[in-house]
């Protein structure tokens, strides 16, 4: 990480310190009314931001407007008109605690703001000339009830502290102007440097030199490195916004934009003065005399850096960016960029400065103006793509003010969805029947199921009762195949949980995860592993997945047990390798003892090298074998198992047997293996029972 990075995760936690700060000023200020809006699980909201010629449209009604899901119209049922004044900093009151913080990020007439300021895709000058621009626009854009957070390529989105002045971020900015990386003269990462030292370019006087060849190669790496990683971030930001609340989101993005590189094979080309990646041979340490398999320091810097050049020649950037669209679309995100330069004439200064020395790289107008547009052409494309604005012109004070005004004026509408509880995007399309009106407004939303608006509507109707949402309420077979929905697409990581009790008594989660399968992770990978409860950290843990291997299992024991209720655990990730971080965040619902809560899944077969690895990947095949463990009580030894269709009927040709193993962490776990050989493909579920806990555990059969 470098220095700048580490700054800018110590200011967010500057930001996370306002709720210390704020919470002994404001104790004796008396409890203000929350403003209480409608919950139903078909009840949906929509930002809308109508404009006619660039400026927003102040005077439209109810019936100026219509509102279609997957094409049927609906009976628009709220309609409010938001104009959003600005307010001084010492009018706008900061959360008390993270959990006000979560409180206010759900109120749907607050507006939440992500700064995303991409280090690795700004230069110096630039990161200078945007400060005072930058400071002006966030001042005037925040009303009183709105929220911002800043993130950058080397945080995590759960590093994020949301909050409602901009003094911390101004006086930030003022002190640390000079944040951007791009084409510094001294590479700011450690991975920069080790790839100058491995392909340092060959200078002018030497090109027929035999080693000439790598000229260039550690600038592609290092630009390839950071694109991809400023993108995994913006995916991750994405889908954490997701999960945060459905109302619309705005992400303020602060680059000079991407190139979006494609695999490039050339780049895994033989160089001339480049070993072939090899495992160190039996040397003599020269501190022991002894024999040993360990290689130089220079050796290991080799094959590492062969093995880095390979992965990310094989980066699709593209297809990546495209992804990130349908996420933000799906996640109701706007993305506004910013090209903090202005309107540019060149992209990349005319000698680059690399490490350890000067890189070729296009020069002059022609053979710089392909770089430039497709840059500028990223922002555009994923403002437009998203429902947002891009800044790319020589006023960047009048486009910021263009930003202000599009989103301080809008209209909330509510409508009661006619559309199925089936837990599938609904796409929605908004139209103005005024003429000469252009509107933007979200895309879409993910549907409830069947089965959680019962129990939505059973928990409404019995709020006032003291009734838990993590009681022992058997799962519907919808919400157990819901799962399975995630499997449309490759992930860079999944997980699963568990929760229960190990030596019969303490609280206990057990986590299992499978890394994506990109090269990026062959290397292994580190990661951190915590639980979290609105907010508040009740476990945590590290663990090291070795190279060659992509499952984990881990055990988080709490300090306190674990009461009843909603819990989530989250996972960060780092590939050993440098060229991947991901994140990803499981829902984990405790149940009040003695009922347990999930179950874990284990694998094995060809793809497995024949051993049984724990798995978070719902699919299987004929060729594998599968079993489900789920947590215990310590006398537990008797339980029953069957296997289930998508519908929901028993599969009496297929029996399954439970079994009982005691772990060495002192917990106790039953055990059920189930035969695939006889299944065709399709979607199944395991139905567990285990005194009075209940699991049911879906899969999907592959051709």
């Amino acid at each position: 990480m470098s220095l700048r990075a580490a700054w800018f995760i110590a200011f967010c936690g500057l930001l996370g310190g306002v709720f210390v700060s704020t919470a002994a000023r404001q104790a004796a200020a008396p409890d203000q009314p929350r403003p209480t809006f409608r919950t139903d699980a078909n009840y949906v909201r929509v930002d809308v931001y109508p404009t006619k010629s660039g400026t927003p449209v102040p005077d439209l009604t109810r019936e100026d407007f219509e509102v279609l899901e997957n094409g049927q119209s609906q009976k628009i049922d709220q309609f409010e008109r938001i104009v959003i004044p600005s307010a001084p900093q010492e009018s706008r009151v900061e959360p008390n605690t993270v959990a006000d913080s979560r409180a206010m990020l759900a109120n749907p007439r607050a507006r939440v703001f992500v700064l995303f300021l991409d280090t690795y895709h700004v230069d110096v000058d630039a990161s200078q000339k945007i400060r005072k621009p930058l400071t002006a626009f966030l001042d005037r854009l925040l009303g009183p009830d709105d929220l911002i957070a800043v993130m950058t390529p080397a945080m995590s989105p759960q590093d994020m502290a949301f909050a409602r002045k901009t003094t911390t971020i101004d006086g930030f900015l003022e002190k640390y102007w000079h944040w951007g990386d791009r084409d510094r003269a001294t590479a700011p990462d450690p991975e920069d440097v080790q790839y100058g030292e491995c392909y340092p370019n060959i200078s002018n006087i030497q090109r027929n030199a035999p080693c000439a060849d790598q000229n260039g190669v550690a600038a592609e790496m290092i630009d390839r490195r950071h694109e991809v990683r400023t993108l995994g971030a913006l995916e991750s930001l994405v889908r954490y916004l997701r999960a945060v609340r459905e109302e619309r989101k705005a992400i303020l993005t602060v680059s000079n934009g991407w190139l979006l590189f494609k695999p490039n094979y050339a780049l895994m080309r033989q160089l001339s003065c480049e070993g072939i990646p090899t495992a160190p041979g039996v040397v003599v340490d020269p501190q022991t005399g002894k024999p040993t398999t360990k290689g130089t320091a220079q050796q290991a810097a080799s094959n590492s850096c062969a093995i880095d050049r390979t992965n990310l020649a094989q980066l699709d950037n593209d297809r990546l960016f495209r992804d990130i669209q349908d996420e933000a679309n799906r996640a109701n995100a706007s993305f506004y960029t910013i090209d903090p330069r202005g309107l540019a004439i060149f992209d990349t200064p005319l000698q680059r400065q690399d490490v350890p020395g000067p890189a070729p790289w296009p020069t002059g107008a022609v053979a710089d103006a392909p770089i430039l547009k497709g840059r500028t052409d990223s922002l555009r494309n994923l403002a437009a793509a998203t429902d947002g604005m891009a800044v790319v012109s020589s006023d960047l004070l009048s486009g910021m003010r263009r930003i202000v005004d599009d989103l301080s004026s809008y209209y909330l509408l509510g409508y009661y969805s006619s559309g199925k509880s089936d837990g599938k995007f609904h796409s929605i399309t908004v139209r103005v029947k005024r003429p000469g009106v252009q509107v933007r407004a979200r895309r879409g939303y993910m549907a409830a199921t069947a089965s959680e608006v019962e129990r939505m509507t059973r928990a409404t109707a019995s709020a006032s009762s003291a009734s838990s949402p993590a009681d022992n309420e058997p799962l519907g077979v919808e919400s157990a195949l819901r799962p399975l929905s995630a499997f449309t697409k490759e992930a860079a990581l999944r997980l699963r949980a568990a929760a229960g009790w190990k030596d019969g008594s303490g609280s206990a989660v057990w986590v299992a995860g499978e890394l994506g399968s990109a090269d990026a992770w062959s290397l292994g990978a580190q990661a951190d592993v915590t639980l979290t409860r609105e907010g508040q950290t009740l476990a945590s843990a590290q663990l090291t997945v070795p190279p060659g291997s992509r499952h984990f299992r881990i055990l988080l024991s709490p300090t306190a047990p674990l009461q009843p209720g909603d819990y989530s655990v989250n996972v960060q990730a780092a590939a050993t390798s440098r060229l991947a971080t991901t994140n990803d965040v499981v829902p984990l619902v405790v149940r009040a003892a003695p009922v347990v809560s999930g179950s874990l899944l284990f694998r094995k077969g060809p793809f497995t090298g024949l051993k049984e690895v724990p798995t978070a990947d719902l699919r299987f095949r004929r060729s594998e074998q599968m079993r489900i463990e789920i947590p215990a009580g310590a006398a537990s030894t008797a339980g029953t198992a069957q296997l289930l269709d998508r519908n929901g009927k028993a599969m009496t040709g297929v029996p399954l047997s439970v079994v009982f193993r005691d772990d060495p962490d002192g917990s106790r776990w039953a055990a059920t293996q189930v035969p695939l050989s006889p299944l065709g493909p399709g979607d199944y579920i395991v139905e567990m029972r285990v005194g009075e806990s209940k699991t049911m555990t879906p899969f999907r059969m592959m051709q």
